[in-house]
């Protein structure tokens, strides 16, 4: 940690990097009985951390390999820190992008100075390119996070916290990836302050460090399992040097949901009117379900570069993360006065959803969002509700959260209909492939598409395909490469649209 440390201490940030705040979140801090301070990296010229470890790199380069630039692999934050530090310095960056990469994020490294090129479907198609590309070109090839140059580049927002708090931190909640971030942090505060407390905060879908330490080894994650919401830190594997470094300076890593993270954008939102991007979130919502009362703790924020189609979706999951809201379905029979009653065993509350269709069996099937306080206990509601009504809790069923809301409005009876919830890549042609790939064998009886603003659109198809055909469609969809869920059995699929 010594090497680490005299390294954060030299690290040539500043010329382009921002000497953040560490502000109080007063509402959050009152809410949870803890004093909570945010480190405001979402104010960097880039919106993220990431212009640290990229200038921190690059300035360090000779004037030889200077001549001849640097290349990169990224979708997000390092991409534009990249860009940026090699501006600063009068140098060409080349950022190698995937095809499926929003819009938005290309043109904001195209306006830092980058040259952006697009690969692949993901993050290692797009890194294994910009390696053959620093190889044939001689560019110097930047890596996001295991690099140790990078990694004391982001080490000087722990050196800037500790210069900044007048009283002992108890902990300090790092979002984590690759693992650059927590590593330089914990090296500079565990060597200066080791009681204090460094924990690393991931999304569930996408835990490569907890795998990690738990497993004693660094692992590397499934493609297709790879959560992408919290898409700045969603990675495979964490890097070797910092995973060496976390062993030795992160006390712990948790998980939290996608819920989870929503919920702490809006209440980051609240204290600071500041929309974080996913994993500018992460820190925020491990320590409201990780904190100790009473603690000084300081959350990173590492980064507000969000799309802004994607808050649609992120506040619709803010209400359930928040335990601002349940989702029930409600089957009530078919006759006068039943609304009514239903309405009335509910009681004054506010209704955020009501979705009503009539069906030809003598009941109907009720959709409804009914909103709640946090931290309240809402059993009481549903153990009434249950008694009169067949109820089934929908609130963490993704296909009724993300897809069934938007849909009811009729059931068919369709021979051999299975449903499939995937995630296709945001790109043209991606709705093709996956047509011509099933060919003409299978006959899709319902299709529903949202756009969130992010890598990959969430699709839900019911396709009949009978029992015997089966084996061939799952060729068919290992052939097509995208990641998908069987839904055949889900309750909401079951009660709202067979």
């Amino acid at each position: 940690m010594e090497k680490y440390v005299k390294k954060i201490l030299e690290a040539n940030v500043y010329e382009v990097a921002e000497e953040t705040p560490l502000d109080v979140a007063p509402i959050l801090s009152k809410r949870l009985g803890l004093n909570v301070l945010l480190k405001r990296e979402d104010l960097q010229p880039v919106f993220s951390f990431k212009i640290r470890g990229a200038y921190n790199r690059i300035s360090q380069l000779t004037q030889a390999q200077r001549k001849k630039g640097v290349v990169t692999a990224s979708a997000g934050n390092h991409a534009q820190g990249v860009a940026l530090a090699a501006t600063k310095l009068g140098m060409q960056a080349q950022i190698v992008m995937g095809e499926n990469t929003p819009s938005i994020k290309i043109d904001a490294v195209k306006a830092f100075g980058g040259k952006t090129i697009l690969h692949g479907d993901s993050y290692d198609e797009a890194s294994a390119h910009a390696q053959a590309l620093a190889k044939k070109h001689g560019y110097t090839y930047v890596h996001p996070f295991d690099d140790t140059d990078v990694i004391a580049g982001q080490g000087t927002i722990g050196m800037e916290i500790l210069r900044q708090t007048r009283e002992p931190v108890d902990a300090i909640y790092v979002p984590v990836g690759g693992g650059g971030l927590i590593g330089g942090i914990g090296a500079y505060v565990k060597y200066l302050q080791p009681d204090c407390r460094i924990i690393g905060v991931e999304c569930e879908g996408s835990a490569g460090m907890a795998a990690a330490l738990k497993a004693g080894r660094r692992v590397a994650l499934k493609a297709e399992d790879l959560d992408q919401f919290a898409d700045g830190t969603s990675v495979r594997q964490v890097g070797k040097e910092t995973f060496s470094l976390a062993k030795k300076v992160v006390d712990e890593v948790i998980t939290v949901s996608i819920d989870e993270i929503c919920a702490g954008i809006k209440d980051l939102f609240e204290d600071t009117r500041v929309l974080a991007e996913p994993s500018g979130a992460l820190a925020v919502a491990g320590l409201k379900k990780h904190a100790r009362k009473g603690d000084n703790v300081v959350a990173i924020v590492s980064g507000a570069n969000v799309n802004f189609d994607r808050l649609r979706h992120i506040s619709e999951r803010t209400e359930v993360g928040e335990q601002r809201e349940m989702l029930l379905g409600v089957t009530i029979p078919e006759k006068p006065g039943s609304f009514l009653r239903f309405c009335s065993d509910i009681g004054k509350r506010s209704i955020t959803e009501f979705n009503y269709r009539f069906t030809a069996d003598g009941a109907a099937h009720v959709l409804v969002g009914i909103q709640t306080n946090p931290g309240e206990d809402t059993s009481k509601l549903i153990d009434k509700l249950s008694r009169r009504y067949e109820l089934t809790n929908l609130s963490d069923n993704e296909v009724a959260v993300l897809h069934v809301r938007h849909m009811v409005g009729g059931v068919a009876a369709i021979e051999d209909e299975k449903l499939f919830r995937f995630e296709f890549p945001e790109k043209p042609g991606a709705l093709l492939k996956f047509l011509t790939v099933l060919g003409n064998d299978f006959n899709i009886s319902m299709f529903h598409y949202r756009n969130h603003g992010a890598a990959y659109g969430r699709v839900l198809v019911g396709i009949q395909i009978p029992d015997r055909d089966m084996p061939n469609f799952m060729k068919r969809l290992k052939r097509i490469g995208y990641r998908y869920w069987n839904e055949s059995e889900n309750l909401a699929y079951r009660q709202f649209l067979v």
